[in-house]
């Protein structure tokens, strides 16, 4: 029981990885990207699409082009997304609270026409798309996980996406803390005028690292349809994953080797009430909102202690003015 919970709250999690991972890799250049939620709804159609093209133009599908047609499919979408913000709030300055909201509107309203209109496409009595062998090779586990009992229940039982999402959340970690490129990502967070000074150029680094963390968010839509749904997609079917993962990044204080074990903190406060027997609605809400109770809990703790490493970037949500420099 307790391995299969743990499998679920990793499974429910990584969504929510490469959710936070993308929005630290955007917060850490100063940019505050609610858009996150419209980026991976436009991340996971995108790659729905090139699946459901493919499926539909060959009888036998090569496991390669299978996996890689999405992939480039999702992460063209969603670079796509972060460069519409970035223009918007690099380039002509626009209010970045207002932009990603804005986003997050226009991704949704995007992946919901067409996703209806790939499912006209389709002769079925359901309002959804069913890319079920597409999701077979998306979910092919390792071979070997299943005569390791609950070690591999627990560690080995996943589709290949679980794993990226947390290779990158560590490569982005190092990247931050340890190289010249995190250095300098920093700086043009905490002070751009003084990054600008140094000769960063700055426009290229918000650009960079906005779009890489929207491609980033991107594959965590892309999963949840191919892996955690079985390739079902269904219009409006993410719920508030896209929230959940903007909320990880404070829980995780904008660090994203912590952002792993926040995710599956996440997923098991998410599954946990299907395990409870005779559970009511309105404590299955309650149960719902405790990912955002305890981000809200680290808030206030981290305001409390004051402490520098754990505190948002200094010129989060602050359009830079080089003239004014």
């Amino acid at each position: 029981m307790l391995a299969t919970i743990i499998q679920r709250a990793v499974m429910q999690g990584t969504p929510l990885l490469f959710g936070s991972t993308g929005e630290i890799l955007t917060e850490k250049s100063g940019h505050l990207n609610l858009g996150i939620p419209g980026i991976m709804y436009v991340g996971a159609i995108s790659g729905v699409a090139g699946a459901f093209l493919y499926e539909q133009s060959t009888a036998m599908l090569n496991p390669f082009l299978a996996v890689f047609i999405p992939l480039i499919c999702c992460l063209i979408g969603s670079m796509f997304m972060g460069l519409i913000y970035c223009f918007l709030t690099v380039t002509l300055r626009a209010n970045q609270n207002v932009t990603g909201l804005a986003l997050t509107t226009f991704g949704i309203g995007i992946g919901n026409f067409f996703g209806g209109s790939l499912i006209k496409l389709v002769d079925t009595d359901v309002p959804s798309i069913s890319l079920s062998t597409t999701s077979v090779i998306f979910k092919t586990q390792i071979p070997f996980a299943n005569k390791m009992g609950w070690f591999g229940d627990v560690f080995f039982s996943y589709g290949f996406l679980v794993y990226v999402a947390i290779i990158v959340a560590l490569i982005s970690s190092y990247v931050l803390n340890k190289t010249r490129v995190g250095l300098h990502l920093r700086s043009v967070g905490e002070s751009p005028e003084t990054a600008d000074a140094a000769g960063i150029n700055v426009t290229k680094y918000k650009y960079v690292s906005t779009c890489i963390g929207s491609a980033i968010a991107g594959l965590g839509g892309l999963y949840y349809v191919m892996d955690y749904a079985n390739g079902v997609w269904s219009n409006n079917g993410f719920g508030d994953r896209g929230w959940l993962s903007i909320a990880l990044v404070i829980f995780s204080v904008w660090r994203p080797s912590l952002s792993i074990l926040g995710s599956i903190l996440f997923g098991f406060l998410y599954v946990i009430p299907t395990y409870i027997p005779n559970i009511t609605v309105s404590t299955k809400i309650l149960f719902e909102m405790l990912p955002y109770v305890v981000t809200i809990l680290v808030l206030v703790i981290t305001s409390i202690r004051d402490k520098k490493e754990n505190q948002p970037p200094a010129s989060l949500g602050l359009a830079y003015f080089r003239e004014e420099r």
